[in-house]
Parts: structure tokens; C-alpha cells; sequence
């Protein structure tokens, strides 16, 4: 086990190491947890199914959703396009 002040002290300096004064500025990578919840955010927004995203998160669909639902708003549109094609291909196939 590593204790968290000397992980936080090896993390800064490979920032400033690797990174460019305008990167290590960026909010994306302040805290670890920062780039995990851009990537649980990233997966939900290109559609990947809940489900599979707290799978890969390492979470409940529950907890996911509860952390996670404004990454959510927006979506009825695409939700929409999508039944209505289903539903289209459905009809095409039964005729």
C-alpha cells in the first residue's frame, strides 16, 4: 500500500514532468478522479449502454445513475431516432 501523500507527491511531479503549464492547469486531471469520471461521462454521452458503462466502472447500475444522470439529459432525441428506426425495420421485415 502506498499512502496518499507520498502518491500525491510521485503524481504532482509526473504532472509537472509530463505535462505543459496549460495541461497541468486543465481541471481534467486535478484529483485522479477527475479523468475517471471524464471517462464514465465520455461513455455514457456516445451512447455506450448503461449497464456496460458500470460494468466497466466498476459500479451498480443504481449508484451509476445516481452519480451519473445529468450525463443523460439531452438523450430523448437520439432515443427517439433510434425506436423510431427499430420500429421502421420492424415493419419493413413483417410486410
Amino acid at each position: 500500500m502506498v499512502q496518499e501523500s507520498a502518491y500525491s507527491k510521485v503524481r504532482q511531479a509526473a504532472r509537472t514532468a509530463a505535462l505543459t503549464s496549460a495541461r497541468q492547469a486543465s481541471p481534467l486531471c486535478r484529483r485522479p478522479y477527475d479523468l475517471r469520471h471524464a471517462a464514465v461521462s465520455l461513455w455514457l454521452n456516445s451512447g455506450v449502454p448503461v449497464a456496460e458503462v458500470a460494468r466497466r466502472a466498476g459500479h451498480g447500475v443504481a449508484v451509476l445513475l445516481k452519480i451519473y444522470a445529468h450525463c443523460l439529459d439531452g438523450q430523448a432525441e437520439a432515443a427517439n431516432a433510434a425506436i423510431t428506426a427499430s420500429l421502421a425495420s420492424k415493419h419493413e421485415g413483417a410486410a
